[in-house]
């Protein structure tokens, strides 16, 4: 967590410049993360353990700006849901994330389902439509000449 804390200003200022040149978002997270680790862990002796447990801490905080459908309650249910939101408490008070949306997060972790649901964003947009998977044929009627 103190890693994580201690070196989320370079991946931050890192995430941002790789946005600025067109970027999609978590991809560039992801590379943002790679390239912090890859100078932080030939200057000290980071385990792999710690840089997963960074990783995971880092590409929850953008999560936590998605307060609509399912993806607040897949979040909460996150292993290191907590860890996470510790970190984005500590963002809320330095002036780096509004504190509305620590205090959000604050209530819909410890409201019963009913409130959570009422706490809900809408969503935005269409929604997503799923395809159908086609049948396969019988292996039989396939080499059956028509």
């Amino acid at each position: 967590f103190l890693f994580a804390a201690l070196l989320w200003h370079e991946v931050l200022a890192a995430w941002k410049a790789r946005q600025a040149r067109g970027e999609r978002a978590m991809p560039a997270l992801e590379a943002a993360m790679d390239d912090v680790l890859e100078t932080q862990c030939a200057k000290l002796a980071i385990t792999r353990k710690l840089t997963a447990t960074m990783r995971e801490v880092w590409a929850m905080q953008p999560r936590f700006e998605q307060r609509s459908g399912h993806r607040a309650y897949r979040l909460v249910e996150a292993a290191r849901f907590r860890m996470a939101y510790d970190f984005l408490a500590l963002r809320a008070a330095s002036g780096e994330v509004p504190a509305e949306l620590e205090a959000w997060w604050r209530a819909f972790q410890s409201a019963d389902p009913e409130t959570r649901k009422a706490m809900l964003l809408p969503e935005t947009g269409p929604r997503k439509r799923r395809r159908r998977r086609r049948k396969k044929r019988p292996a039989e009627a396939a080499s059956q000449p028509a």
